[in-house]
């Protein structure tokens, strides 16, 4: 899981900077925007739910 999270936080960042780039920033900086907040989002509902596991 922790994985996954790294990669789309990376996806996350290149489509950022990719957008910075090209010039093309609003759809990817909101795609990249999107997914990087998912990536914070499932890293703190996994930290969450490994606590109450134990």
């Amino acid at each position: 899981m922790r994985a996954l999270l790294v990669a789309v936080g990376v996806v996350a960042v290149v489509l950022i900077l990719l957008g910075l780039i090209v010039k093309a920033v609003k759809w990817l900086l909101i795609i990249g925007l999107v997914a990087l907040l998912a990536a914070l989002v499932l890293g703190w509902w996994q930290a969450r739910r490994s606590d109450r596991t134990g």
